[in-house]
């Protein structure tokens, strides 16, 4: 008996050893690497791109190398709307999305969507970083979603393969892909352009199918995404302003200590800039580069356009608060 006991403590032992192991780790504090998932539907080399790499290495360096984000360009998680509920679930941990898509979940944020509401980048700015913009921000948590810093993506154009667009009777009867933006689509009915809401990934394909004639996007999209292979007119409409946001799972917010949520937040505020200097870039480079690949550019009479639109103001001063219109109208 005395020998088989021994045998049988030569065999527990390891296996003691190892449950103790696995004990002290489950007990130690949660200092390891923790690694975020970023989903964006643009490529790494756009302007999401951009705020993804800014976002990374704020976090990174911030954290000294404990926090870090793997990017899932190309709408590689799903469409804005899949990502969106994704992060309300925990699935996603962060995302920079369009105001488009968000408008769905967070209604009020569609004021900065109301055409030809701001009337250049610097105005636009200057509404984002005010206290207009900044209490709009915190909207996003009514719905679970915590919305970190505003970014942008520039002033959407409208591109086609049928004809120039200079007078809003030039852009009657195109079939144009929009986001699911209701104030969007309202405006381009009253023009007379057919509008045809379309998931980003879809529209290339489309548009060299021919089953739509056009689609709208700032430059920075245009470019990225190498449009001009598919287009061949861009009229520099300015219609809409639009701007991004970057977004955080509740779930990976709210487990961050208070000195790593403050990270995340600058995180969040340096990805909104560099957006913003991206497309600062692209407003100077980007007309160039589009004809340089072939692509007819014209300009438009801009206001004749901001009059077409003008009778769908009744529907967005029932939408939104006509004060708060007015107040975005007048800031400098």
């Amino acid at each position: 008996m005395h020998a088989a006991l021994k045998n049988t403590v030569r065999w527990l032992a390891p296996v003691l050893a190892g449950a103790t192991f696995v004990a002290a780790n489950l007990a130690a504090p949660a200092t390891a690497q923790t690694t975020f998932k970023m989903a964006y539907a643009l490529s790494q080399q756009s302007h999401y791109g951009a705020a993804g790499e800014a976002f990374a290495k704020t976090l990174e360096e911030g954290s000294g190398g404990r926090l870090k984000v793997q990017q899932f360009p190309n709408s590689a998680l799903g469409g804005e709307r899949e990502v969106i509920e994704g992060l309300q679930l925990g699935t996603i941990d962060l995302a920079v999305l369009s105001t488009g898509a968000t408008m769905n979940f967070v209604p009020a944020a569609g004021v900065f969507d109301v055409p030809f509401l701001l009337r250049d980048l610097d105005h636009a700015r200057h509404v984002l970083d005010s206290e207009i913009g900044q209490d709009m921000l915190k909207e996003f948590g009514k719905r679970g979603l915590v919305a970190l810093a505003w970014g942008e993506q520039g002033f959407r154009h409208l591109t086609n393969n049928v004809r120039p667009v200079v007078t809003p009777a030039d852009a009657k009867g195109l079939k144009i892909r929009t986001t699911e933006n209701q104030l969007h689509i309202a405006a381009f009915r009253q023009i007379g352009i057919l509008p045809t809401p379309m998931a980003w990934p879809e529209v290339t394909t489309a548009l060299q199918q021919g089953t739509i004639d056009g689609q709208e996007n700032p430059l920075s999209v245009i470019t990225s995404a190498k449009l001009s292979q598919v287009q061949k007119y861009l009229s520099l409409t300015g219609h809409v302003y639009a701007p991004a946001v970057i977004i955080a799972s509740p779930s990976a917010y709210e487990r961050l200590s208070a000195e790593d949520k403050a990270l995340m937040q600058q995180a969040g505020k340096n990805a909104g800039q560099a957006m913003r200097d991206f497309v600062s870039h692209v407003e100077q480079a980007g007309v160039e580069q589009l004809k340089a690949e072939g692509m007819a550019v014209n300009t438009v009479d801009r206001e004749a356009f901001a009059q077409a639109v003008e009778p769908v103001y009744k529907e967005y001063n029932r939408r939104f608060d006509p004060k708060l219109i007015e107040r975005i109208r007048n800031t400098q």
